[in-house]
């Protein structure tokens, strides 16, 4: 084969089109290896993928094939929203082992790495470098002009991130606004990553960006300009969209062996319902004990 397949999948949800992206590549993908191997383990399927999603907040959301649980999701949501920016590393300390970066310290802090300033035990990490808060300006930008082409934020710093072992996988985020018969504003959403792990990861990072989209561009968009903003259709293109072969079994026990024997109902859960709700927001008080305990640890 000389070309990498580029797949596409558009439906109205996000657990059926997760579902059906990931059905796609498992029949339709190409085999590679990858640079994170270990001895062993069987070549990765992949695909360039395109994954529309038409409804980001219609049911059914969840989808109970992908590796996590509430918790999982409720604490990447708050890591988007920069809970742990604090965890990223000193760019000037050899030693220090911690994050490279965060999605929310490269979009709201742009331009910005961490070193140490003071003396001795009073040391503490300061911003340093240029910063250009993207969140701020891409809000600003859709409430004064929704049908802007220029509302856009990245995560890729050359400078740094051609030589790290771990670079962001997410590249772009590009709005804009439709307004439809009844004054409604619709926020419109691309986003692309260079490299999105389907099976671990991609379920996750969808979810988590839709909710980025809402509570963090599209309310503040409303509370700014007074309109009524609701989220239109997230386009998702991922450059590398994979399942690595050491989790290929994992995703057959899952999802593509349950398909023919499984509704869409068994397989999936309404985000909407009171219960999942309520599951999802009580777990934030253990997410925050979960961060403490790693500061704590990480002193």
């Amino acid at each position: 084969m000389n070309n990498i397949p580029v797949l596409h999948v558009t439906e109205r949800s996000l657990a059926e089109a997760y579902e059906n992206a990931l059905i796609r590549l498992y029949n339709e993908g190409t085999r590679f290896e990858t640079q994170y191997d270990k001895p062993g383990d069987p070549p990765s399927l992949d695909c360039t993928m395109n994954v529309t999603i038409l409804e980001p907040d219609a049911d059914p959301i969840i989808h109970q094939a992908f590796p996590g649980g509430i918790d999982d999701l409720k604490e990447y949501v708050m890591e988007l929203k920069g809970f742990k920016d604090h965890w990223v590393k000193n760019m000037n300390d050899p030693d220090d082992t911690r994050w490279e970066y965060t999605y929310h310290g490269r979009l709201q802090r742009y331009g910005s790495w961490k070193e140490l300033e003071g003396k001795d035990d009073k040391k503490q990490q300061v911003d340093v470098g240029f910063q250009v808060d993207q969140v701020e300006h891409v809000i600003r930008k859709l409430v004064d002009q929704p049908f802007t082409r220029q509302a856009q934020m990245i995560t890729w710093m050359p400078n740094h991130d051609l030589e790290v072992y771990d670079p962001p996988c997410l590249q772009s985020l590009w709005y804009r606004i439709m307004e439809d018969d009844d004054g409604t504003q619709w926020l419109n959403c691309n986003i692309r990553f260079r490299s999105n792990d389907a099976w671990g990861a991609s379920f996750m990072n969808m979810f988590g960006f839709i909710q980025f989209n809402r509570e963090v561009i599209a309310d503040e968009i409303a509370s700014r300009s007074g309109r009524t903003v609701k989220l239109g259709r997230m386009n998702w293109q991922a450059d590398s969209y994979h399942i690595y072969g050491r989790d290929i079994k994992q995703a057959k026990e899952m999802l593509f062996d349950r398909i023919e024997s499984m509704s869409l109902e068994e397989r999936t859960f309404n985000f909407n319902d009171d219960f999942i709700r309520e599951m999802y927001n009580e777990s934030e008080e253990r997410v925050l004990m979960k961060i403490r305990q790693y500061d704590r640890e990480h002193a």
